[in-house]
């Protein structure tokens, strides 16, 4: 298959790629590196991206910013930062890419598990998140010509304990080769409307 890998440079995109690359076309893509550039707030940019690459079989996206903050000091413009680039910039990935996808392909995005499971400072991303997965359920009945739908919600990776360990006090943590393998089940199985919680 040829798959296009959004935020393939960051820690769960290098597990993804060592994961699918033995066995698939992997085009790699990032906002500042990859074989190509893509910013996703940016409608634009998107289609750009898929122009140059041309028809896939599958796109991933492992890739979004969203802020963190205090509820009392958050302002509308602070979560907008997640609304334009994690929700809609991965919503764009799926509505822009319905005509470049090949017949039976995939998309699977990411939220996290804080959809379910919130922590201080991070309604922003709780709210993004699952708002990301309610689309992703919704698109999945109405996609065409066999097209599939999925997202990945990985709880806090192994490799950012260290750097993020102190807002997710409590919480377990899994290794970013055991997200990949989550991915690898949306783009090379048959679900479709699934969350795939990596806990």
């Amino acid at each position: 298959m040829k798959i296009i890998v959004i935020g393939a440079a960051g820690t769960i995109g290098q597990a993804l790629v060592k994961e699918l690359a033995s066995r698939h076309e992997i085009i790699s893509a990032g906002r500042n590196s990859g074989d190509i550039q893509v910013d996703l707030t940016d409608a634009a940019s998107i289609e750009k991206m898929y122009q140059q690459v041309g028809p896939v079989d599958a796109v991933i996206s492992a890739a979004g910013n969203v802020h963190f903050g205090a509820l009392n000091e958050m302002t509308a413009a602070e979560y907008a930062i997640g609304i334009n680039d994690k929700l809609m910039g991965q919503v764009q990935l799926v509505l822009i890419g319905q005509k470049y996808l090949n017949d039976g392909g995939s998309f699977t995005l990411i939220s996290g598990a804080l959809t379910n499971d919130p922590i201080v400072y991070g309604s922003s991303v709780s709210m993004v998140n699952g708002g990301l997965e309610a689309f992703a359920r919704a698109a999945a009945i109405e996609l065409a010509r066999g097209l599939r739908i999925n997202v990945v919600s990985p709880t806090l990776l192994t490799e950012s304990q260290e750097s993020y360990g102190a807002y997710f006090r409590g919480f377990e943590t899994v290794p970013a080769a055991k997200v990949a393998r989550a991915f690898s089940k949306s783009v090379e199985g048959a679900q479709t409307g699934q969350i795939y919680q990596v806990l």
